[in-house]
């Protein structure tokens, strides 16, 4: 209703008058999504906006393909890498070339609906008035499709639960501390990302240095500085599987080590800075198939942590068999889960 409402409200009024929002967009070689990812931004109903895309030194054509938005789209902004500098350079090339006084990012491999930016506006907005603060990062809610048509549906930090507020994500993000009634949703995933542009310069940008699991480090000194994690419902992001040279299971694995150094102290403050350690190398030897040597490691976890190591493996072992398995299904399985499931919750409406 709030949103309906100030859409009206802003349609009366001149563009100068709406808010500018920067919607940034960093590309590597996405010469067969780009095209898709701008045209969803293009094609947001906010009345105020400009298109900022980075490209990363691409090989492909992605180069040739932003250039053609470039020529023809006002809006829109073009910044090329001359060498590959990373997600994180690109996404500060963003921040310090925008002009919009809130900042949405978007993946270039991604989908949003056209109402995604009006529908976090509205509720950063509100939130900010109603908890007396102007620190809170807002994340979209969507799914993400596989290529087997396998479909994932993902929700945003307080959808389901109380929003979390500083130590309470970094916490989460750095050693799964979840507390009953928070809502931790997907954790901190940029392309979902909508906040202040003084948000982002407040906590210090993108690290460099990190060239996967950037957004999880910039989530971590977010919540240090005492932000509030916030979403919207509706799914208005769909995300497509895709594959690459920076997305392995090594680069992953090295990526979160490097996380973990990074904290180290505040673990090694509460004693978890070995059993983090330990637990993202049986994630990686699970990722490389290597399970047999991912149990002794779980066995030692198991014997040196057995409370926390019990709960943690509970909390997401089980969720994540399902998971893979059915990342791995035939497409003709997926529709069977996909019936049952749409059954199900058709009957569990009917009793309420």
């Amino acid at each position: 209703y709030l949103y309906q409402m100030n859409k009206k409200k802003y349609k009366n009024l001149k563009k100068s008058e709406i808010p500018l929002i920067t919607i940034g967009i960093t590309c590597f070689n996405a010469e067969k999504t780009i095209a898709r990812a701008l045209e969803s931004g293009f094609s947001q109903d906010w009345g105020n906006i400009e298109i900022i895309a980075v490209n990363d030194s691409s090989t492909d054509n992605s180069r040739e393909i932003l250039e053609g938005f470039s020529s023809t789209k006002k809006n829109f902004k073009l910044i090329n890498h001359p060498l590959n500098m990373g997600c994180a350079y690109s996404r500060n090339s963003i921040i310090s070339n925008s002009n919009g006084e809130y900042i949405a990012f978007f993946d270039d491999d991604d989908v949003s609906s056209s109402d995604r930016i009006s529908l976090q506006y509205q509720a950063l907005l509100k939130y900010e008035e109603e908890n007396k603060t102007n620190l809170v990062a807002c994340f979209a809610s969507g799914q993400k499709i596989y290529k087997n048509n396998y479909t994932k549906s993902f929700f945003s930090a307080g959808v389901n639960g109380l929003a979390p507020v500083g130590l309470q994500m970094a916490n989460y993000l750095l050693f799964f501390e979840q507390i009953p009634n928070i809502a931790y949703g997907s954790g901190v995933p940029t392309c979902s990302l909508f906040a202040r542009k003084s948000t982002f310069l407040r906590v210090g940008i993108f690290d460099t240095k990190m060239r996967r699991q950037e957004d999880v480090d910039f989530g971590i000194r977010l919540a240090i500085k005492g932000a509030h994690f916030i979403g919207i419902k509706e799914p208005v992001i769909t995300q497509f599987e895709s594959s690459g040279d920076y997305k392995t299971a090594k680069v992953e694995y090295q990526s979160s080590l490097n996380l973990i150094e990074k904290y180290s102290d505040y673990l090694n403050s509460k004693g978890l800075y070995e059993y983090m350690k330990l637990w993202i190398k049986i994630k990686y030897q699970h990722f490389i198939s290597n399970n047999f040597y991912a149990s002794l490691i779980l066995i030692r976890l198991f014997l040196k942590y057995p409370t926390r190591t019990i709960t943690h493996f509970g909390q997401s072992a089980s969720k994540r068999f399902i998971h893979e398995s059915l990342m791995n299904s035939d497409s003709r399985i997926i529709k069977f889960f996909q019936i049952c499931v749409k059954f199900l919750n058709q009957n569990i409406s009917l009793k309420k």
